[in-house]
């Protein structure tokens, strides 16, 4: 006779209806226990608190369990504020960094200033810029070296890369710097490699016009643009900027020198000029007819006289006109 299997559920079920049964009559035990008003009762509740409750860690488990959650939910709120700082603080780096960047760049040019010659026969004269004129109408800058420096009118100015101006108005400290983009600014320049002259003409614009080209065709945008030398005013082989096609399509010049960071410049020395003192010497003499040559008018009236007898001729015939002659003379 085959016997039957008893599995584990047979066994829990009961088990679990007695539990349940046994909570159910001690709750109900423990309702009538704290409903029932005597003082022995009281007694006994109060025994009966002092003895469970003090023993009772385990109940206190989901309370702390939750206080450890809230106590790390706020150290992860307090390390994303670290992450949110720590952010801010790498922001700030960053702005520092780029700071330092041009404090080097700032040094380069100051080196590039101090120790740089373009040609061994100029020589500079480094100025801080002190103000510029801030009018859209006249692109100029005021230096703090003037006629005590040996500053004088017309010298050119560079901030250690590419052209910037020219001097106009020199005082004892100070001096004002016309720059290429005033429209009162002209200079000669080369267009390289292919070597066409023009005119750089400033019209108050970041990317002033090239005027009066030779040949346009054989300009491209990227060409080099430097000084010509034309006129004296500017050193020759200065650079000034590049070619480029503007919006307009016109040519124009990308320059070389940074005029949003306009802190040196440097005031070249240029060659002595000849000082003109007699205006008047400019004008040349009137042009005046060629005089008749007085020896040629003798040759041909030589030549036209008769010939003398020197020996032994007719000297009557010889007196005779010489009489005549003399009688002319008087006629």
């Amino acid at each position: 006779m085959a016997k039957t299997r008893i599995g584990p559920e047979e066994f829990q079920r009961p088990l679990r209806r007695l539990l349940v049964g046994i909570a159910v009559l001690l709750l109900l035990g423990l309702f009538l226990l704290w409903r029932i008003d005597s003082p022995r009762v009281e007694r006994f509740r109060a025994a009966l608190i002092d003895a469970v409750v003090p023993s009772m860690t385990w109940a206190m488990a989901p309370v702390t369990w939750a206080t450890d959650v809230l106590g790390n939910f706020q150290s992860y709120a307090q390390l994303l504020e670290q992450n949110r700082e720590l952010r801010e603080e790498l922001r700030k780096m960053e702005a520092w960094k780029e700071a330092a960047l041009q404090l080097e760049q700032k040094n380069a040019r100051l080196l590039d200033l101090n120790k740089v010659r373009l040609d061994p026969k100029f020589t500079h004269v480094t100025g801080v810029v002190m103000a510029d004129s801030g009018s859209p109408f006249r692109q100029s800058v005021l230096l703090n070296v003037g006629a005590r420096d040996g500053i004088r009118d017309g010298w050119a100015t560079m901030d250690g890369i590419g052209v910037v101006g020219r001097i106009s108005g020199v005082g004892e400290r100070t001096a004002r710097v016309i720059l290429v983009t005033d429209t009162n600014s002209r200079i000669p320049v080369t267009v390289q490699p292919s070597g066409q002259k023009a005119i750089l003409s400033g019209d108050n614009s970041p990317l002033p016009p090239l005027e009066f080209i030779e040949d346009t065709d054989e300009v491209r945008p990227g060409d080099r643009v430097v000084t010509s030398g034309d006129g004296g005013v500017f050193p020759a082989g200065l650079l000034v900027g590049q070619v480029a096609l503007g919006t307009d399509k016109r040519l124009r010049v990308v320059l070389a020198a940074d005029y949003q960071r306009l802190e040196f410049l440097r005031v070249l020395r240029s060659h002595e000029l000849e000082p003109i003192t007699d205006p008047g010497g400019l004008i040349a003499p009137p042009v005046l007819p060629p005089s008749p040559d007085a020896s040629a008018a003798t040759a041909e009236a030589a030549a036209g006289a008769p010939p003398t007898d020197t020996e032994g001729g007719n000297v009557e015939a010889a007196g005779s006109g010489a009489a005549e002659g003399a009688e002319g003379g008087d006629g």
